[in-house]
């Protein structure tokens, strides 16, 4: 067969910067990005960790991945990162914001002013800050891009997780508007994730409890997500195969809840 569909979902030629990629969601974007023939830079206020996942997502692939320390609320370890990220590299085609974290709260109606803060700072400001430290090099490359792991809570009421859906929703407005500056140059989108379970969410203070009820949400398919769903989307963002896609929200959330008028 002369036409091969997956050249286009192809990576080679690209380098990628992950923030938050030592685990999780975040290894598998890089795994997968690797695999599909990107050089990739693991940045994740896990140092050590972000090492350990590059050194295995590089024996598994073949291909080159790095991993470094950043506190991506630290504009001097974002430079640092970035400069690391050309000296290795010679360059940046792609920029993957996908860290982010929020806490649950237990009373809702009694939020510190400086978890708002906080919030912000890590889940939007790193973002922005991020995109304009690798803005230069990306408007060398071929298929420049900006992807960013956003939340399906951004989206809907989700009072439980305020400061962190608030955080992701103005991450949403940046990322629209951003395109739009960037127009012709770089191309922005974002995912907004629904349930993936994670070891993260115990950090988050979801219990095991909760956590079970996670297993079986209604949702249109009826499970939750894997880390791999989020590459995947992840993979065609990035890729050429979406090059005619910018300014948009993707949503990868197994289809939201099921709506029943008259109840089941």
């Amino acid at each position: 067969m002369s036409f091969d569909p997956f050249a286009e979902f192809r990576m080679d030629g690209h380098t990628v910067i992950i923030t938050g990629g030592a685990q999780n969601i975040g290894a598998g974007i890089a795994r997968t990005l690797c695999a599909a023939g990107a050089k990739v830079m693991i940045a994740d206020l896990n140092g050590e960790l972000a090492a350990e996942t590059a050194a295995g997502i590089a024996r598994e692939t073949g291909q080159v991945c790095r991993g470094m320390a950043c506190d991506v609320t630290d504009k001097d370890a974002i430079d640092a990162v970035v400069a690391a990220t050309v000296k290795e590299f010679g360059g940046i085609s792609t920029l993957v914001n996908n860290v982010g974290w929020g806490g649950r709260q237990d009373d809702p109606a009694a939020i510190p002013e400086d978890e708002f803060v906080r919030s912000y700072k890590l889940n939007t400001i790193s973002a922005y800050r991020m995109s304009m430290a690798c803005l230069p090099y990306l408007e060398k490359a071929q298929n420049a891009s900006i992807t960013n792991s956003g939340s399906f809570s951004s989206a809907v009421p989700a009072y439980d997780i305020l400061p962190y859906a608030t955080a992701k929703a103005a991450l949403n407005q940046m990322m629209v508007s951003l395109a739009h500056l960037l127009n012709k140059k770089v191309r922005v989108n974002s995912i907004l994730i629904g349930t993936v379970i994670t070891a993260g969410y115990a950090d988050a203070g979801i219990t095991p409890e909760m956590q079970e009820r996670m297993m079986h949400p209604d949702n249109l398919i009826g499970h939750p997500g894997r880390p791999q769903d989020i590459a995947n989307a992840m993979l065609w963002l990035c890729s050429p195969a979406a090059q005619w896609v910018s300014g948009q929200t993707i949503n990868v959330h197994g289809g939201g809840s099921v709506v029943r008028l008259f109840g089941r």
